[in-house]
């Protein structure tokens, strides 16, 4: 069965990145420019032997299967959280 990976709400893209990226720091998990690179490659962006745009901001390359699972899993369960909280406010 193909997959689409088009949101419901175009706009929500950016808030489940910054939760993808929250949670991903919770856990411990060294994503993202700052923490994906070493310090080599990040003096190298700086001094501009590596040009800046060739270091991918969102790679996950790195990180084992069970791990991104366990972000992907907590995006879930808050969300749902957070539904549900919304719906027994009223």
């Amino acid at each position: 069965m193909a997959r689409s990976n088009n949101k419901l709400v175009p706009q929500s893209k950016k808030a489940l990145d910054a939760l993808k990226y929250e949670i991903a720091a919770e856990l411990g998990l060294p994503v993202g420019k700052q923490m994906s690179l070493n310090a080599d490659t990040e003096f190298a962006t700086e001094l501009g032997s590596i040009p800046s745009s060739s270091v991918k901001e969102d790679y996950w390359g790195h990180i084992s299967s069970r791990d991104t699972g366990a972000v992907g899993g907590t995006i879930t369960k808050r969300l749902i959280q957070r539904a549900e909280e919304a719906l027994f406010s009223l």
